[in-house]
Formats: C-alpha cells, structure tokens, sequence
C-alpha cells in the first residue's frame, strides 16, 4: 500500500515521510482517526515505506521485492494484531491471519462490522486476548529478517483490556529497530499505560469534497450523487462506499415530505408514509435517518448564526433556511435526537412499521402540539 492510494491527508503522509527523511522515527506512535479516514491505510503505507528498498521522495516505490510483499501483506518483518471472535482459548491474530489479509487489501479502510463478516463472529464479542499478546511478545523478541525494521501493526487497541499490560515492558524497552503503530479510533477506551507510552498521530475526518472528489473520479457518481453520499458519510470514507451499493433514493424530498405531514398533523397520510420507510430495507432506512440528523444539525448551524458552516446543496439550502422559521432551536434537537434513537433502533433490527409510527408521533408532537421533551440537553428559548 502506497501514500499515492491513500485519500486526501496530505499533511499527515508530509509529516509521516518527514520522520524518516530526518530519522525522527518514534518506536511507538498512535494513529488515532475515527472510522474511515484512513488511519489504518496509513499504518500500512508508513510501514512499507520504512522498509522499502528504494524510497522516493514522496512515497514508496512499490516495485522492490519489499514492496511487492507489501502489497500482498506477506512482508516477513511486518506482524499484524486485531480484534477477533475466539472459537478457542488459545487463538490469536495469526489463526485468522488469511482472512486478515483477505480483508485488509479489499477494503484498506477497514472496518470492524466489515471485518466481522470475514468471520464466524456469531454472538461473540470481539478481543485481543492474552494469548495474543504473548504471541506479540514472542514475535518481536526476534531481530528483523529481511528489512531495517520490525514492525508490528496492531489495529483497535481499545479492544486490548487488562491483557494489553502484558506489553508494556515490549512496548518501553523494545528490541533494536522494532517499531509500534497503534491505530486506533477512541482514545479514552485505551489503556492509559499503553497510551503513554506512544507518541500521538491524530487523523482527521476526511472533508466532503474529498470524498465528492473520490467518488465522481473512481466510482464515476454524478456530482449531485456525489455530494449527497459525502454528505451523508460525515466524513467516513467507509461508510460512503457502503452506500455505493444501496439504492440511495432521493432522501431530501422523503425527509421534507415527511416532516410537512407532521407539521401538519396528518395522522392518515402519516401512517401510510411509515408503510414506505417500512419497505426500504434497513440500509436505507439507516441512511434516512443519518441524512435526516445531518439536515436538522443544518438547521441549527442555521439558528445559530454560522451559515457560513452549512454544507448543502442550493435548492436543500433554501428549504433548510425555510423549515429554520418555523422550526425552533429547542424543536430542532429535539427532533435530531429522535432521528439519532431511531437510528440506532433500525441498526438493532426493530420492527420498522412499529417503530417509524412511534417517531412520526413524536415528531408530530414536537412540530405541530409545539411540545419539546424535557431535559438539560434542550435549551429554552
């Protein structure tokens, strides 16, 4: 993997190449980005450029036999570790190591939903046993093979609990020309001990254009598709490629139709529309809801004087700066924080017709009786 194939994050592949150009390489670094910014492709591309054999000014070659075991995830200095389902006590990352890399080079930015399907997960909860850390252990205790470096690229730490304490000896005093990269997405849910002990690279969410950019130029989308997917994806590339897939629909009519029926009070029309969310499967109904949330969030950049900060489209734009005058602050979040429970509703399989009457009625609640549930996180105005 290349920094050339990587999306976007110019800034952080200059400063990642900059470390090596002025051997400034740290023995363990923390790639922290939310799902989808391509922390984890970044891992990789780093790694296969500190082991290339004829490095360039900007990024690897890709053609030395180094980088050719790269792109095959072969290298026999480059180690993987990751959340997996256990069947057995005594697995660890190298009993699914196959798959890993199956996944890894069809879908460079992974995810751990995408990565559960890969596997026989069935109910198990994902880990990075103990047995997976002595494997670690055991693994970098050796002296490089072939390249310069050691490297050992261990993905969601988060998932390390009490176990990962096991390394922390490794992880101080490793042995010479071993390195670390911790990719990981929630800094709170790491080890402390472990976090300490890395020096930080943040990641950001990838911006809108760069993915509008991406997929009108590789995945030929129209510009309008484009910029509704880049919309909707809050920046997770993984997530807008999900959404390749699906039949996306035009969400910004079935959202306003919506909301005027409950506005409205038209309790017949509205039960009829419910049978229409009901039938559009739960990818697109999870979609819905996110492009809902995201467009009532508009509507509140909007009250709250930072127009200048919405990303819509002209004519979305204009119903926004409309709904704005006769939806308040205190309605608008109420209304997103129904859309974000029903989301996570849809994603736990509820009965869809059930659900989407119980959210139709409680916007209608908000927007036509003008009553907004109680609690701290509504301000009054």
């Amino acid at each position: 993997m290349q920094f050339s194939t990587i999306i976007g994050q110019y800034d952080i592949k200059q400063r990642l190449i900059n470390t090596v150009k002025e051997n400034r390489v740290s023995h363990a670094q923390l790639f922290l980005g939310p799902e989808g910014s391509g922390s984890l492709a970044l891992a990789v591309a780093y790694a296969q450029y500190l082991s290339c054999e004829d490095r360039q000014l900007d990024d690897s070659c890709g053609i030395c036999s180094s980088c050719r075991k790269y792109q095959k995830l072969v290298h026999p200095d480059l180690h993987f570790s990751y959340p997996f389902f256990a069947k057995h006590k005594e697995d660890n990352a190298l009993t699914f190591i196959e798959e890993w890399r199956e996944a890894l080079i069809k879908h460079p930015y992974l995810s751990l939903d995408i990565w559960r399907n890969y596997l026989e997960a069935e109910n198990k909860q994902a880990n990075i046993n103990i047995f997976e850390c002595h494997q670690i252990i055991k693994k970098l205790s050796l002296k490089p093979f072939e390249s310069a470096y050691k490297i050992l690229i261990l993905w969601l730490p988060e998932y390390l609990d009490k176990s990962g304490n096991a390394l922390l000896k490794i992880i101080e005093e490793p042995q010479p020309n071993t390195l670390f990269l911790l990719v990981a997405q929630n800094q709170d849910q790491i080890l402390n001990t472990i976090l300490s002990r890395t020096q930080l690279v943040k990641i950001p969410r990838l911006e809108d254009d760069t993915i509008k950019r991406y997929l009108m130029d590789e995945h030929h989308q129209t510009e309008h598709a484009a910029t509704s997917i880049a919309f909707l994806s809050g920046g997770n590339l993984t997530e807008a490629l999900g959404m390749l897939a699906d039949d996306e629909g035009n969400y910004h009519e079935l959202l306003i139709k919506w909301l005027r029926m409950c506005f409205s009070n038209k309790g017949t029309e509205a039960i009829n529309f419910v049978d229409v969310l009901a039938k559009m499967g739960r990818e697109n109904q999870k979609n819905f809801m996110r492009y809902g949330i995201s467009f009532i969030r508009e509507i509140c950049m909007i009250h709250a004087g930072a127009g200048d900060l919405v990303h819509l489209a002209a004519n979305e734009l204009d119903t926004a700066q409309k709904m704005a005058k006769v939806m308040s602050l205190p309605m608008a979040e109420a209304i997103s924080d129904i859309l974000e429970k029903a989301h996570y509703h849809v994603e736990r399989n509820a009965n869809p017709k059930i659900l989407f009457l119980d959210v139709s009625l409680q916007i209608i609640k908000v927007l036509h009786f003008k009553i907004i549930p109680q609690g701290n996180q509504y301000i009054p105005i």
